[in-house]
């Protein structure tokens, strides 16, 4: 089997260089505009393609079908999922360089000399020597978390559609926005879907099947402090900002995120605005297991009932809301889903392995809600950052995986749930 990489790699390129950072504080859905203008390139490109079914519903999900090609019944029908929002805290319209047979120097990003790309220091660049290595100019994302799993999935979709020969079920494809403000998921209407098993293309290191995510919470705290005019303030003035300042100090240290690796849960502050009069102060809550949130949970109230009582004109309100689940509470119960994409990525030539994801993905919504959905690698490395990067071999690795994963749900028919 050959996936081919030019076509791949060119619609990767094609698909970074558009603007589609996400936005927690829009009401919409997708919540930027630029989401839009991928979102309707890839139903453009999925109906040339020669896709089924292809629709982009009122809420921006592209979604469309490779029939079967076995004529065995009882095939659990599978969707490949991948989410076209990029991070909110850099822009994502990025200008991507291609570093062909990367020979192990340093990679120095044109438009932002400091960032420097080397062996010694970036995780897994070693082991890209000579593959070709994307990556951004230096002052964007590349955009690799999830454009690459959008590319991967499309070159997928194309090699399966241009060899009907390779025998698999029904194939069902969803793009999605807004996954990394935790709401990738949340107006898909899974009947619409109409799939048995899912699988995220949204990991990294080649080889990666994810089962395990964290658990996540958000929590907001609302302060309401008591306004006067600062030269007559004595015993008057309640100072919202400064309580807001006593609460954040009051955080434990060592649980943030800069603190904290492996298993280890964390909170995290990630927004403090406001006035002397109001201040709000935005929290996100991880941990492996719900009852480790739970004593996140509780560490919350009883910093903010210290506060409350230290100053009782003060109104403190706090606030919870469920972001998402560790989807190995449901995954556990039933591994198939787990040990087929291990065979596939075997027969893809590499050696599997899993680990805890510190994060969540689109599946953790989407095996909470009944379609168990692991994860899949896709290649991507520093993520969120400037020094984003993803090989074109990793990518194709993941887009062989996928069409080996067709094929091995076909082989076990009736496996479903």
């Amino acid at each position: 089997m050959t996936i081919d990489p030019s076509d791949l790699l060119e619609r990767f390129l094609r698909y970074v260089q558009i603007e589609t950072r996400s936005d927690a504080h829009s009401p919409s859905t997708p919540s930027t505009p630029g989401q839009w203008d991928l979102l309707r390139l890839l139903s453009e490109e999925l109906a040339a393609l020669g896709a089924k079914d292809v629709v982009v519903t009122e809420f921006g999900y592209v979604l469309a079908t490779i029939p079967a090609t076995t004529p065995q019944a009882g095939v659990p029908r599978l969707a490949w999922c991948a989410h076209v929002d990029t991070a909110t805290n850099l822009p994502s319209a990025a200008k991507p360089i291609v570093h062909r047979a990367y020979d192990g120097r340093p990679i120095v990003l044109p438009d932002n000399p400091a960032i420097r790309l080397t062996v010694e220091s970036t995780k897994h660049l070693r082991e890209a020597i000579g593959q070709d290595v994307i990556t951004a100019s230096g002052t964007s994302l590349l955009g690799a978390d999830d454009k690459s799993g959008v590319a991967v999935v499309m070159a997928a979709a194309r090699h399966l559609l241009q060899h009907p020969e390779i025998p698999h079920g029904t194939i069902r494809l969803c793009f999605n926005p807004d996954e990394e403000i935790a709401r990738g998921m949340s107006k898909l209407d899974l009947a619409q879907l109409g799939a048995d098993v899912g699988y995220t293309l949204d990991g990294e290191e080649a080889g990666e099947i994810c089962f395990e995510t964290f658990s996540a919470d958000a929590a907001i705290l609302e302060i309401e402090g008591v306004a006067s005019h600062p030269g007559w303030a004595k015993d008057v003035m309640v100072n919202a900002l400064r309580i807001a300042g006593r609460f954040l100090a009051a955080l434990p240290r060592d649980q943030a995120p800069e603190t904290t690796a492996g298993r280890d849960g964390f909170i995290h502050p990630t927004e403090c605005s406001g006035t002397a009069e109001h201040a709000t102060v935005r929290m996100i809550l991880r941990d492996f297991e719900l009852a480790g949130l739970a004593e996140k949970h509780a560490l919350l109230e009883r910093l903010v009932a210290e506060l409350q009582a230290a100053e009782p004109r003060a109104k403190l309100t706090l606030s919870f809301v469920e972001q998402y689940r560790n989807m190995r509470y449901w995954l556990e119960k039933d591994m198939r889903p787990v040990e087929f994409a291990q065979e596939a990525i075997r027969r893809a030539g590499l050696q599997p392995h899993s680990g805890p994801i510190r994060g969540g993905t689109d599946g953790s919504n989407l095996t909470q809600r009944g379609l168990p959905t692991p994860n899949l690698f896709v290649g991507m490395h520093d993520v969120h950052s400037q020094r984003e990067w993803v090989t074109l071999q990793d990518m194709t690795k993941a887009a062989e995986t996928l069409v080996h994963l067709a094929q091995v749900w076909a082989e076990a028919r009736g496996a479903t749930r």
